[in-house]
């Protein structure tokens, strides 16, 4: 209990100050460029990420996999502005991106919906801008494509773009999204998939199956990769909630079996 306590009312609100954030995104993001520049990177789909370098698209990455999409998007020098939660979480992955070149946009599906739709239209329709998001953020279920990604395509008319990597020498964190970090000396294959339009004028029921369309395309587009390095099996519609609760659940179970 003094524990939790602690994470909440000292830890949680100190690393959630802009300059301890800074402090440890400027590392972090070396450390990325080291580990990266040692690894053997494959694109797939070159041709889509020059062709919407200056042009709007929605470009979608699984939470868990944007460590080589980040990089990559950053030596392509991509115009991007990446949706981030207000959270500390949040925070500190935009100042992470800002530092490979992609802007913010504040808000999710549970905080600030409508003010980061508008934001992300006005990027979309008058900057000349890419957005790039996690369709299953911030805190989940995994693997599940939220609207916002189709509300972004169908109302600035502009294509969905999904992106993912495996890498041949993998760590998953023990986290609600398995996030995938590409170790040094590995090889990595990153996929571009092609646009995908939505109708501007599609009904709810249709919605709904598109949307369920594209999320199926977004999960055998990492499926595929990952099958390429024999990668564990990342499992669908888990939440940041349901996974801590299991871990509680998991060390309760330890301390009776002790």
């Amino acid at each position: 209990m003094a524990r939790s306590k602690f994470r909440k009312f000292v830890l949680d609100p100190f690393l959630g100050l802009d300059i301890v954030q800074w402090c440890i995104a400027v590392p972090v993001s070396i450390i990325m460029w080291l580990f990266f520049i040692t690894c053997c990177t494959h694109v797939r789909g070159k041709h889509i990420l020059k062709e919407y370098r200056k042009k709007p698209a929605v470009f979608v990455v699984w939470h868990g996999r944007t460590m080589i999409p980040s990089l990559i998007m950053c030596i392509y020098r991509m115009r991007a502005c990446a949706v981030a939660s207000r959270n500390k979480d949040g925070r500190l992955m935009a100042k992470i991106q800002h530092l490979f070149g992609a802007r913010a946009v504040y808000g999710s599906t549970s905080s600030g919906a409508v003010s980061v739709l508008r934001a992300g239209l006005r990027v979309l329709q008058t900057q000349n801008r890419c957005i790039v998001m996690c369709p299953d953020g911030p805190s989940g279920p995994s693997l599940r494509l939220q609207e916002g990604a189709m509300y972004y395509a169908r109302m600035a008319n502009v294509p969905i773009i999904p992106v993912c990597f495996a890498s041949s020498k993998s760590w998953f964190q023990n986290r609600w999204d398995r996030y995938l970090i590409a170790l040094p000396f590995s090889k990595n294959v990153m996929d571009v998939g092609e646009p995908i339009y939505v109708k501007s004028k599609i009904k709810s029921p249709g919605f709904e199956k598109e949307r369920e369309n594209i999320e199926k395309i977004c999960i055998k587009q990492m499926r595929d990769l990952d099958k390429m390095f024999n990668l564990m099996h990342v499992e669908e519609g888990l939440t940041a909630g349901e996974f801590k609760h299991q871990m509680r659940e998991a060390k309760k179970l330890k301390r009776l079996a002790k």
